[in-house]
């Protein structure tokens, strides 16, 4: 029976039921609602509290979260924040660009009616939960769910998915639901970021002798207990030197943004821009190939801090190629994921 035959032959006391849409829900990490310490605080607090970020017992992380940890860091935090807020529309960037990809993939996917995109985020809003209900509501009878990591990692694409599926929990008509699996390696992700190296490279006056490749790190204890995330990164990043035709000594793995202090994943990306240029590498670039979107991770810690690092330890050129965010680029490795994942649906 049709959507349409089905509409007809409901009884007239019949609540009013929209369906036949598919939904797509673009999902990343998450930013606060502004700088100032509460809401800092309140973003950080979300989470630093998912076990899937912090995997310590909740008795011994509680007390240092909630009585050093959110005392301390949501100033700091909100001053770095500031630097690189989007002061146009009172909004980091990682919700601009997100929002803006949204929309653009709105427009691509125009040849198909019945889909229709929204995005969350995991930490902050929107919400995923407030989008599922959205989209399910709307008359979404099914769902991709697309946590915007091409690499993955338990602490990013699968809390996304946990998230998810926590909000179904509430839903008395589920929609079905597929998940994007990762795309470290697929050839249009691999040849845009590739392209968008090039580009930039193209803009310069001068040559970088080695681009590292950062990626955001994660403890060296999720890896030993199989999170496949370390090979995907450097699997990433054997593809774009094969692509670009460059020798291994040009090109080199990363991994930024640890905290706390058990080791994480190595060589680390701060100590690693010190050292080349203490042993004479004068002109360095970096990419952050697992970032879809800039946020503060690229915009603050890369751009400036790291720069900074390299210049003071004798260093004389460095430069920051933007991640893909919401240009052209960009948007063509969404789509395809999208469209690829949505078959037999359309």
């Amino acid at each position: 029976m049709d959507h349409l035959t089905l509409a007809e032959n409901l009884p007239s006391n019949h609540p009013t039921v929209k369906f036949g849409k598919i939904g797509v829900l673009l999902i990343n990490l998450g930013t606060p609602d502004a700088t100032d310490p509460a809401s800092i605080r309140r973003y950080l607090a979300e989470f630093l509290t998912d076990h899937r970020v912090i995997e310590r017992s909740r008795w011994l992380w509680y007390p240092i979260l909630y009585g050093i940890v959110l005392n301390t860091r949501p100033r700091k935090v909100g001053k770095a924040y500031e630097t690189i807020w989007n002061k146009e529309k009172d909004e980091s960037y990682l919700r601009t660009f997100t929002h803006s990809q949204a929309l653009q993939l709105t427009k691509r996917l125009s040849d198909l009616p019945t889909v229709q995109v929204e995005w969350a985020m995991r930490y902050g809003q929107p919400s995923i939960r407030s989008k599922i209900e959205e989209l399910q509501k709307s008359g979404c009878e099914r769902i991709l769910l697309y946590p915007l990591y091409p690499q993955y990692a338990a602490a990013t694409t699968a809390t996304v998915n946990d998230e998810s599926f926590r909000a179904l929990i509430d839903l008395r008509w589920q929609p079905a639901i597929r998940t994007v699996p990762r795309y470290h390696d697929d050839l249009v992700y691999i040849d845009a970021v590739a392209h968008s190296i090039e580009s930039h490279f193209a803009t310069l006056d001068w040559e970088p002798e080695i681009l590292l490749t950062s990626y955001h790190g994660i403890p060296a204890s999720y890896f030993a207990k199989g999170d496949p995330y370390h090979c995907q990164c450097h699997k990433t990043t054997r593809l774009l030197r094969e692509r670009l035709g460059w020798s291994k000594d040009r090109i080199m793995v990363t991994f930024q943004s640890r905290f706390g202090p058990e080791e994480w994943l190595q060589p680390y990306t701060d100590k690693t821009v010190e050292k080349l240029a203490q042993e004479g590498t004068k002109r360095i670039a970096v990419i952050n190939p697992g970032f879809v979107s800039d946020c503060l991770e690229t915009l603050e810690e890369i751009a400036v801090e790291a720069k900074e690092t390299f210049l003071h330890s004798g260093g004389e050129r460095f430069t920051h190629v933007p991640c893909l965010n919401d240009g052209a680029d960009g948007m063509k490795v969404i789509e395809h994921i999208v469209r690829n994942e949505l078959a037999g649906w359309v």
